[in-house]
């Protein structure tokens, strides 16, 4: 079924076609070109991180991290339930066991104050997932970290130009990733980048991203030829999606500030609803500042977001939720999880509700979302 109102529509920004054709006339358009090589510039200097990769995905840079941390069958990783499958899949792989700790109420992050009785003698690594582009308490998770040894690695795939107390997401644990998703706020269809914030794991980062090859090197003219050095995988991206990217890079400042502008008009419009308990809008800090990633609203039941749903379908306007926590997902079932066991998790999962918010939302189309919520709960 197609909408009227899309839930997401990708932005061009205006140079992509120029950068692609540059691309393509270069005769050389796989990974790690030019336009890569100025992606990940521009990620280390505009966000501060010590060294940036492009990634086939945001998946991909988290399964490097998982490589990066050594995990092995039957240590744990604590992270929320509430989030995509890639971030359990990625260590799970390796023979992790995702420990999941519920989240908070008010930011949807994972709750800080339930890490330190989440902490057994196999936990390796604490995976803090930024929702929706709000930044969790990286302070206490950081800190909890070091006192005990472990990993701190950012799922940021929500949060690319997002902060936290002034400092960009996914450049406050020992790793972070991006997405590049064209769901995502920056956009080049498929990928993403790690972000390697701990000294001495560059060089080994970049052998894993090249298959397990110290390829990276012989391409740089260090060795006379590359080999087999470690565990790896091909997670380089091709050089013409980085073409797409630099511009949408180009444009990061123009697409936060649409971003802004539809976050900021739903807030407004919203709020009297808000104000006489109809439903929840979400929370930022004073200390965070948010991407404009999403505008969700959690409502009272799972009734009323049902019929909130089927009331915006019928005006052609989509609306979607997520996630089916993986605690009660039939892997989760199977790794020993029920439903019961993270209520706050459950019972958000069961309430939120994602509207339409993309850098090219009309001010017509926004106005339209906004009346047919307003109206279904004034006839309600």
């Amino acid at each position: 079924m197609s909408y009227r109102i899309p839930f997401n529509r990708p932005f061009l920004v205006g140079g992509e076609l120029d950068n692609v054709a540059r691309s393509l006339a270069s005769g050389g358009f796989a990974g790690d070109g030019p336009f890569t090589k100025e992606c990940q510039a521009f990620l280390q200097t505009k966000f501060g991180a010590r060294r940036a990769l492009l990634t086939t995905s945001c998946t991909s840079a988290l399964e490097m991290a998982a490589l990066l941390c050594d995990l092995r069958e039957g240590d744990e990783v604590i992270m929320p339930s509430y989030t995509f499958v890639s971030t359990a899949n990625a260590f799970r792989l390796r023979g992790a066991k995702p420990v999941f700790v519920d989240i908070r109420r008010d930011t949807l992050n994972l709750d800080e104050s339930l890490l330190a009785q989440a902490l057994t003698a196999r936990t390796k690594a604490i995976v803090p997932v930024h929702y929706a582009g709000v930044a969790c308490e990286m302070d206490a998770i950081v800190r909890l970290g070091r006192e005990h040894g472990l990993s701190v690695i950012e799922d940021a795939a929500q949060a690319v130009h997002a902060t936290y107390k002034g400092a960009y997401l996914g450049t406050l644990g020992d790793f972070g990733a991006y997405s590049f998703h064209e769901s995502k706020n920056f956009v080049c269809g498929e990928g993403g980048a790690l972000l390697i914030n701990k000294p001495g794991f560059e060089e080994r980062a970049e052998i894993i991203r090249e298959k397990g090859t110290d390829r990276a090197k012989f391409f740089r003219g260090q060795v006379d030829k590359y080999t087999w050095i470690d565990l790896g995988s091909s997670y380089v991206p091709a050089d013409v999606l980085a073409a797409i990217l630099l511009a949408q890079f180009d444009g990061l400042e123009r697409i936060t500030a649409q971003r802004k502008r539809v976050f900021e008009a739903y807030r407004i419009a919203l709020q009297p609803l808000a104000a006489q308990g109809l439903m929840t809008l979400p929370t930022v800090p004073a200390h965070c500042h948010t991407n404009y990633h999403m505008f969700y609203i959690v409502l009272n039941d799972l009734t009323t977001r049902s019929a909130l749903i089927s009331h915006l379908k019928q005006a052609g306007i989509l609306s979607v939720f997520h996630y089916v926590p993986l605690h009660t997902a039939p892997v989760g079932r199977q790794l020993g999880y029920q439903a019961g066991m993270l209520p706050v998790t459950e019972y958000v999962s069961d309430r939120l509700l994602r509207l339409p918010l993309f850098a090219g939302l009309t001010a017509g189309e926004l106005d339209d979302v906004i009346e047919h919520i307003l109206a279904f709960f004034t006839k309600g």
